[in-house]
């Protein structure tokens, strides 16, 4: 790429992730290999050649490809929670995930986050992870130029982390499915897994809470990973098919898990 593009791209990167060496930024270009191997090269060095602080070194390494299984493997199951922090919804899930046991992933809208930093602080502490889920949740982002892909993924992730005192960003998961190859590699250089999904319970769509229920119920063959929503409108059906479902799933023998972040 021409100098000048090269210069711009790496201001974006580095201004949103806090990194000091221009490399870590042009991974987000690179192919998907260059992407996945990110992190294991030298330590970072600040500009004055002094080893970096903590929270300059490189990220992870993460593959680009899209993650579905769980951690734990067998029958175990994923909770993702999306379009939050709410301050009527989340603290209701979290409410029910603390009383079943469970840990889950929120998928967090960057400026949603930034409104709400006790929720995201509350989420870390109770032993969830985060996930970036951009800036707009333009679902559309598939069909935007790279350089706006970018500016969602790394200035969410950015809120996210401020809001969360620094605790890391494990996922991103693209607005209604919008991946592209570009913006997985972006997600994968800054080390964030792209998460997707197996069973959508559609509960966005408000069908009540009985249809939300039931599609858990029908469609777990599909896979692990479970989708939910606490933000973007009402969420009372969500919550309570949340509060159904989680005793349902132990029940028939399912234990919870993490999505898988390094592993392919």
């Amino acid at each position: 790429m021409g100098q000048g593009k090269y210069t711009a791209h790496i201001a974006v990167v580095a201004s949103a992730v806090g990194l000091s060496l221009a490399v870590w930024g042009a991974a987000a270009l690179m192919d998907d290999e260059a992407a996945a191997n990110m992190g294991n090269g030298p330590v970072a060095q600040a500009p004055d050649g002094k080893p970096a602080a903590p929270d300059r070194v490189p990220p992870r390494k993460v593959p680009v490809s899209i993650a579905h299984a769980a951690e734990a493997g067998g029958q175990a199951v994923n909770i993702t929670i999306d379009d939050g922090p709410d301050p009527r919804w989340t603290p209701q899930m979290l409410d029910i995930l603390k009383e079943n046991g469970v840990k889950a992933v929120f998928c967090m809208i960057g400026p949603q986050a930034q409104q709400h930093p006790d929720l995201v602080k509350r989420v870390v502490a109770e032993g969830h992870r985060l996930c970036d889920h951009t800036m707009t949740h333009d679902t559309t982002m598939d069909k935007k130029p790279v350089a706006y892909q970018k500016q969602q993924i790394l200035d969410a992730k950015r809120l996210i982390e401020n809001a969360a005192g620094g605790a890391k960003v494990d996922y991103y998961r693209a607005p209604g499915g919008a991946f592209t190859p570009d913006s997985r590699k972006i997600a994968a250089a800054a080390g964030m897994r792209p998460l997707g999904w197996n069973v959508d319970t559609k509960d966005f769509e408000q069908p009540g809470t009985a249809a939300i229920v039931n599609t858990v119920k029908n469609e777990l063959s599909n896979g692990p990973t479970i989708l939910f929503h606490d933000g973007g409108g009402d969420r009372s059906q969500s919550v309570e098919a949340l509060r159904q479902v989680l005793p349902w799933l132990k029940q028939n023998g399912h234990p919870f898990s993490f999505p898988v972040i390094t592993t392919p």
